[in-house]
Formats: structure tokens, C-alpha cells, sequence
């Protein structure tokens, strides 16, 4: 089924504009919030941010152009030095679709973060700036042995591994929050899936793995959380596994996901985020072969 943009905020509408606002339309701000989409791959390169010729890769044209449909301004950029305390105040969120050591030139060779930069981020998040990681922002900045890194910390999971592309079930656990009530109860998607561990314990479960759904043996392990939201003292941070391929971005579902998490990571929006990953997903700390 191929849904208009139309369409897709009209399935979406209640649930975008999150609790306690329902039964009045949302209305753009009249500032809009801006946003750095940060594509940098230190690591592997995904192709739905790979750039060819300078133009934007296809997340990042999609996103952009979201935002300017919906009153917020995306700037995508590969470049670290946007991070330096003396510019980050800025921006009112970031999007990550990263991986790796992002204070290392890496695969992509654009210019990284630095030491500073990514405390700078860090600190900004838990000073109320809005977060959004898609798919591999979790392969970002790894824990060295029994030490979880900070940005794990912040982002609430940690990337293992992952078996190959199939479709898998997904269970919705709070339909109410922005964007999430047009996938029902229960969806099925095909993506790319990540096994994932250091998973934070204050995790509010929007959507979770139906692991008995999956093809791997890195999946056999009770149901886990696949998207999330948290406070990160005060700032507001959501997560997706979602986003490895094209056509998931293309999905107007999974926009209007990430629309609601736009929205609700720069306070346009508020949304109930008490923790209930033990209750809906009670074994998400065992982990698969």
C-alpha cells in the first residue's frame, strides 16, 4: 500500500499529537526547532546515507524534507567540528545514523569529533537538548570491556550483531506515543534486525521484538525492546532499530514515527515516558548465542 503524505498524517494524527493534546490540531511552532541530522560513519557506511557527487544520501533527503514540511529545519552533515562547545548550542536536537569511534576520521574520512565535541554532546543532551538514533546509532561509540560508554549510557542499548535482512514481527506497547499508533497492535516489517545488550533499565518500550518471529540465532532470546524513549536528565531521547533500508525510510509509517519523535524530542509535543521494560519485555537482559 502506497500512502500520501496526507494519509499518512491522518493515520498518524491522534497518536503525533501525543497525551493530554488529543482533540485539538498541532500547530507548527513559530520558530522552528533546528535539527542536525549527523551521518557520519567512522565504521561501515550505510548506503541510506551514502552520499554520491555532494548530494544527499536518501535518509538525508528524506528527513530534510520532512522537516520542511512540518516546521522543523534538518541540516544534514558528516562534519564532527559541529559538535565544539563554542557551536553546538546551535541546535535543539540530533539525529544520529552513525557509526563507530566518531572522534576518528574513519571510513568516510570527514572530519571527526573531537574529544571535547562528544562531551560537549553529551552534556547538551543532559542539559535539555532532544536525541534521536536510528538503526545503527546504537554501532556508535562502543564500551571498552565492563565499562559502557557515556553515549551508550545516553542512547540506552548497545549494538551485538545482526543476522541477515527478513521480515519480523513487532509488538506495540504504547500506542499513544507520537507517531506510533497508525502500526496497530502488531506489524510486520522487513529490515535489517541488531541484537542488543547494555540495555538501560528506565527504558520506555514503544515497540518491541516478537523474537519468536525472527531467523537467527542471535534472536533466540525472550522478546526486547526494538524502539524506545528515556530521560536523559533533561534531555529527551528516542531510539529505532528501524532504518537500515531504503524502503523502510520511504515507509510514510515509519515517517510518521520519526516525525512524532521529532516533535516530541524538541518539547513540541509531550508524551508519557514512565519506565516498562519490565513489565512488557521482562527478559530484555538475557541475550542470544
Amino acid at each position: 500500500m502506497v500512502w500520501t503524505r496526507r494519509q499518512m498524517l491522518s493515520a498518524t494524527g491522534a497518536a503525533w499529537l501525543g497525551a493530554g493534546v488529543a482533540g485539538r490540531a498541532w500547530a507548527a511552532p513559530k520558530k522552528s526547532p533546528k535539527v542536525l541530522f549527523f551521518t557520519k560513519s567512522a565504521g561501515f557506511q550505510h548506503s541510506v546515507i551514502a552520499r554520491k557527487d555532494d548530494k544527499l544520501g536518501h535518509a538525508e533527503r528524506i528527513l530534510t524534507d520532512l522537516g520542511k514540511e512540518h516546521g522543523f529545519e534538518v541540516v544534514a552533515s558528516k562534519d564532527g567540528r559541529l559538535f565544539e562547545p563554542d557551536k553546538i548550542g546551535e541546535w535543539d536536537a540530533f539525529v544520529f545514523v552513525t557509526t563507530g569511534d566518531l572522534t576518528q576520521a574513519g571510513t568516510d574520512k570527514s572530519p571527526p569529533m573531537s574529544k571535547d565535541g562528544k562531551k560537549a554532546l553529551l552534556d547538551a543532551i543532559q542539559n535539555g537538548k532532544g536525541f534521536i538514533g536510528s538503526h545503527c546509532a546504537t554501532d556508535t561509540f562502543h564500551s571498552q570491556g565492563n565499562t559502557v560508554d557515556p553515549y551508550i549510557q545516553m542512547i540506552g542499548g548497545e549494538f551485538i550483531t545482526h543476522g541477515a535482512q527478513h521480515v519480523a514481527k513487532l509488538d506495540v506497547f504504547d500506542p499513544d506515543f507520537p507517531g506510533a499508533k497508525a502500526f496497530g497492535s502488531s506489524f510486520e516489517i522487513n529490515d535489517e534486525w541488531y541484537a542488543l545488550k547494555n540495555l538501560a533499565d528506565d527504558l520506555h518500550v514503544i515497540i518491541g521484538y516478537d523474537t519468536k518471529s525472527m531467523k537467527g540465532k542471535m534472536y533466540e532470546r525472550p522478546n526486547f525492546p526494538e524502539t524506545w524513549a528515556r530521560l536523559h536528565g533533561k534531555g529527551r531521547v528516542f531510539y529505532t532499530s528501524m532504518g537500515h533500508r531504503e524502503d523502510v525510510w520511504e515507509n510514510r509509517l515509519f515517517q510518521g514515527l520519526m516525525l512524532g519523535a521529532l516533535g516530541w524530542t524538541t518539547g513540541q509535543v509531550d508524551a508519557n515516558v514512565e519506565p516498562n521494560v519490565t513489565k512488557v519485555t521482562p527478559g530484555y537482559l538475557t541475550l542470544g548465542s
